[in-house]
């Protein structure tokens, strides 16, 4: 079949046009108005040096220098490709600089990848301009929500190969703008639409697809729920939204249970469908969700997914042993996470002597990170869990602790600048701190010191008991 040559009209901005090859055919497409402010015409004063006329009434501030530089006596294929990628830097240049008025015009001249000989550039550029074209008209103070909806339902048509993409990102964008009716619209359409066999890759946006429009269902079955709560049980209303609810929640859990299946991270979605399942009292059905969304080896490794399992056990009353089980293995992949304080209070309440000595090491993982060390309430449980454990005569623990930091958690914890901050900005984290370092590193200790040393009202006695806690208890006392 002969290729032929059909003019694109694309007024993208105003007076823009290019040509699209297309495989035969004799369809015309013809892109709407966009918004005609976006684009003024170019003066004298416009900044931008030399200007070549672009054919359509505008000009575009291409560097003159540069156009002349292009051989006139070669192959117009090298010609093409010169101008057409000095245009992409010019345009990326003016992204990075958040020149949008002069990367919209840049625009106007790279439409003609879509005729280029190279059938591999051909293929790619669609997606190329609707992600700068895209990213233009986001930006751009005189866009608007509606042009930027022709712009992309233009660009679903010319690359029909970027179909889903494009769907997905227009959805996102107009849920950013707080349209969720138009963006569940939009899905809907995606949902249905199909190009040649089904691929692998458009199998996995069309779930993508699906499982945004899941969560737009949750969303509105949430604001149900939310009505459903403020209305009397005896009420028609209250009935008549619980119907509506049910609706919602099977549609909804349809989508979601389906994504779920596939290996994945898909927290909102894994959240939102346990939430309907409780909602709706299937507490074994969300207990096996998340389980198997937390253990299954085809899911990748998810420290959100056992967060997930543990709150929902917490909700249960699960046993202590069984809630030690999934924050154990929490602690191997995020051990400074904000749920080890509460891991080492369940380890204290358990009574066996394994899981006190996991609590020490757990205090001490914590602490070994710099997000970690204002935070008052881990030091004052690690000066607690040291007393309790040197008091047990478990030296050994805290040694085999201590043995692989001695040589910087002294620095990077207990130096004489870290007690003059520490003292001056929270003066119940120095005097925790102060406690550890002269249990550790005894009282010659610049930090321990330094806090020892200072007078105030409040922590007189606090300051007091920390010299006894620390003269009884420091693992540098010969006689422990």
């Amino acid at each position: 079949m002969r290729r032929r040559v059909e003019t694109l009209w694309l007024p993208w901005l105003p007076g823009l046009s290019v040509a699209l090859e297309t495989l035969g055919g004799e369809s015309r497409f013809c892109m709407s108005d966009f918004s005609e402010d976006l684009i003024r015409p170019m003066t004298e004063d416009d900044p931008g040096g030399n200007c070549v006329p672009s054919g359509t009434g505008m000009y575009l501030p291409w560097l003159q220098k540069h156009i002349e530089s292009v051989a006139t006596g070669g192959k117009k294929e090298k010609d093409f490709a010169q101008t057409t990628n000095a245009c992409l830097r010019f345009i990326q240049e003016a992204l990075l600089k958040h020149q949008w008025q002069q990367a919209a015009e840049y625009m106007h001249s790279y439409f003609q990848t879509l005729e280029d000989a190279d059938s591999c550039k051909r293929q790619a550029a669609p997606e190329i301009i609707w992600k700068l074209g895209s990213e233009i008209l986001y930006y751009h103070p005189k866009s608007g929500v509606e042009t930027f909806n022709t712009f992309a339902d233009r660009m679903k048509n010319i690359g029909v190969m970027n179909y889903l993409k494009i769907s997905l990102q227009h959805a996102l964008y107009l849920l950013h703008h707080g349209m969720f009716d138009d963006a569940s619209r939009s899905l809907s359409q995606a949902e249905t639409w199909r190009y040649g066999e089904k691929s692998s890759s458009q199998e996995v946006l069309i779930n993508l697809i699906q499982a945004y429009k899941g969560l737009l269902q949750y969303y509105t079955w949430s604001k149900k729920k939310m009505e459903l709560s403020k209305l009397d049980e005896d009420d028609y209303a209250y009935n008549t939204t619980s119907q509506n609810m049910l609706s919602h929640g099977w549609k909804t859990s349809v989508n979601l249970c389906a994504l779920i299946q596939i290996p994945g991270v898909w927290d909102p979605f894994v959240k939102s469908y346990v939430e309907m399942l409780e909602f709706y009292g299937d507490q074994d059905g969300a207990r096996e969700v998340l389980t198997n969304y937390a253990y299954d080896e085809k899911f990748p490794s998810n420290p959100n997914a056992h967060v997930y399992l543990y709150n929902f056990l917490k909700r249960e009353k699960a046993p202590r042993e069984k809630l030690i089980s999934v924050l154990k293995i929490l602690y191997q992949i995020v051990p400074s996470h904000k749920l080890m304080l509460e891991f080492h209070r369940l380890l204290r309440k358990s009574g066996r002597e394994e899981h006190r000595r996991l609590g020490l090491e757990v205090l001490f993982a914590v602490l070994d990170f710099a997000g970690c060390t204002k935070n008052v309430t881990a030091w004052k449980y690690l000066a607690k869990c040291l007393r309790e454990t040197l008091m047990g005569r478990h030296v050994a623990w805290v040694r085999e602790g201590w043995g692989s930091r001695k040589s910087w958690w002294p620095s990077f914890h207990f130096s004489y600048f870290w007690a003059k901050s520490d003292w001056k900005e929270d003066k119940a984290l120095a005097s925790e701190k102060a406690a550890v370092a002269g249990i550790l590193l005894g009282k010659g200790c610049r930090y321990f010191r330094y806090i020892s040393k200072q007078d105030h009202q409040v922590f007189r006695k606090k300051i007091k008991r920390m010299k006894k806690l620390v003269k009884k208890c420091s693992i540098v006392n010969p006689g422990l």
